[in-house]
């Protein structure tokens, strides 16, 4: 063991979309007061803390990720006093709490954007937001060809003719962190929260905040909006000057001991996502590149090395995720043929390529192996139930803005955001003593807790014996060495001795010389089977 070493260095967090966890008043809609009640069972997972998702005052136009009052709690999810109650409740059972923090806009019904909005061009309610004049004849055009991540243009005209940026949904108005007053309410908000009990934030688009002077033109189409592109001077994505203000909130989470930020930025390698790990900036920063990476050896093996090498320039290691809110559940991307568009084919494509036995052999090895690597790691609710996408949701029932913003081009995010089941029967699978926001497939429950919780063998088990195992032999050490195995396998060494193998190709190998100390699948005859992972030691 290393002394003294940051409990979120190699920790596990177990991410909660609030809205879809667990219904503590029957109304349909996941709340704290459920979150409370369920604290005993993300204890047993082994986890060191939650990562839930906005809970702030909100219309949910955008799930929450459009905030009306940072200092208060939506109604549909709890109270203030049912927040500290989890802050309290969560240290007890050794778990702490991370919250959102949402500092790249706003909702359109915050009250400074209704400030805004009654206010004159020019004026300082205006500032604290990107309010700015049309072009062409009289100001009809938008200001420059910015588009929102969410489908159209990043720009909306009020009565008075000016534009104000949004690069998301339209009610999401863009804050100007260029205004010295946006910068001192954020910190204040950090504060509030920290003395609250919460023990540090998961920043939502850490590469966003800061715009270019003159809203230049980007000049370029692409379809990874959210993706900064791999070029410099990018007019609205990872600007240099964002740093100055992440290294303002560090200084305050600093303050608070074992707190900690780790950076949402989605970012197209690892030399820029270094940059915001550097000393005095976040502690953490997700490795999406890692969720990206298909399921080949070289590929992953490429995207781990390059993860490592470029974090520990930094004197930092990856944070590594396989799903969460925002992306198609990896039990289905794995599923899927590797030259499918996932999000393409949830809308509309071949049902027939998806293979969900080899999806879920796949995740749970994915698993096996993100657990064994150096650093932290990020579970998102139900994927240790092996929970699919719901790729199938009616149309008439879907909430993410994504889907009427893209002109229904795009099916959105709501497929991972399905009510988890708790129970095998019941009318919401156990979620609450009521209906579910989006209804749950008819199967759901054969993949619930209920049925899962003791089964060996089970998903649900397989996390746990990993997580403790990890806890167990590789807590508190940074080191990996790879290891040459022949055929289709990513195979390296750590901590005292554990040699982790994942055999990602088509036949059997065998198995090395040692204890078997956690399979993610059947190991017959000594080998290891293709879309399996073991850990085994010496």
């Amino acid at each position: 063991m290393v002394s003294n070493y940051p409990w979120w260095r190699d920790g596990v967090v177990y991410q909660v979309y609030l809205r879809s966890f667990a219904d503590g008043n029957g109304d349909g809609t996941g709340d704290i007061p459920g979150l409370i009640s369920r604290l005993p069972y993300i204890a047993s997972l082994g986890v060191d803390a939650i990562w839930v998702n906005p809970w702030y005052t909100s219309p949910l136009n955008d799930g929450g990720y459009d905030v009306a009052d940072y200092r208060n709690i939506h109604e549909s999810f709890g109270t203030l006093e049912d927040a500290k109650l989890l802050f309290t409740e969560a240290r007890d059972k050794g778990l702490r709490v991370l919250v959102d923090l949402v500092p790249n806009h706003t909702s359109s019904e915050h009250p400074w954007f209704r400030a805004a909005l009654d206010s004159p061009p020019g004026s300082l309610e205006r500032g604290r937001y990107h309010f700015v004049p049309g072009r062409g004849g009289g100001g009809v055009e938008p200001p420059n060809d910015w588009k929102s991540v969410f489908g159209g243009p990043a720009w909306t005209r009020v009565a008075d003719g000016q534009w104000y940026l949004h690069l998301f949904d339209v009610t999401q108005p863009d804050l100007n962190w260029s205004n010295r007053e946006v910068r001192a309410e954020f910190i204040e908000i950090l504060r509030f929260w920290l003395d609250l009990g919460a023990s540090g934030f998961r920043v939502d688009v850490a590469h966003a905040l800061v715009k270019k002077e003159g809203y230049p033109d980007v000049g370029e189409d692409t379809e990874e909006l959210l993706a900064t592109p791999d070029r410099e001077d990018h007019p609205t994505w990872d600007r240099p000057e964002l740093h100055e203000i992440v290294q303002e909130w560090r200084s305050v989470v600093d303050e608070y001991p074992d707190a900690v930020m780790i950076a949402e930025a989605w970012l197209p390698n690892w030399s820029r996502l270094a940059e915001y790990m550097k000393p005095g900036r976040y502690h953490q920063a997700f490795d999406f590149l890692f969720l990206r990476s298909p399921w080949q050896p070289s590929a992953m093996r490429q995207t781990i090395v390059e993860a490592l090498q470029a974090s520990a320039t930094v004197g930092a290691v990856p944070t590594w995720v396989l799903s969460n809110h925002d992306v198609v559940r990896h039990a289905t991307r794995y599923g899927l043929p590797p030259d499918v568009r996932v999000r393409n084919w949830v809308l509309d494509g071949d049902r027939s390529l998806l293979d969900p036995e080899t999806g879920l052999r796949r995740a749970r090895a994915a698993a096996v192996l993100m657990l064994a690597l150096p650093g932290s790691a990020y579970l998102y609710q139900g994927e240790e139930l092996g929970l699919p996408e719901v790729y199938d949701l009616p149309e008439a029932v879907l909430d993410d803005p994504v889907w009427e913003r893209s002109g229904r081009k795009e099916k959105g995010r709501d497929g991972c955001r399905v009510p988890i089941p708790w129970k095998t029967t019941g009318p919401s699978f156990g979620f609450g003593d009521g209906g579910s926001w989006l209804p749950q497939p008819r199967g759901w429950g054969e993949l619930s807790v209920e049925s899962q919780e003791g089964v060996p063998g089970s998903t649900l088990e397989l996390y746990r014996r990993a997580v403790a195992a990890r806890a167990r032999h590789l807590e508190g050490d940074d080191h990996l060495e790879w290891q040459t195995v022949e055929g289709d396998v990513l195979a390296f060494r750590r901590g005292d001795d554990v040699m982790c193998l994942v055999n990602m190709g088509v036949t059997p190998v065998p198995r090395p010389e040692g204890k078997v100390v956690l399979a993610s699948g059947p190991l017959p005859d000594d080998l290891v089977p293709p879309d399996t992972a073991i850990w085994v030691v010496n």
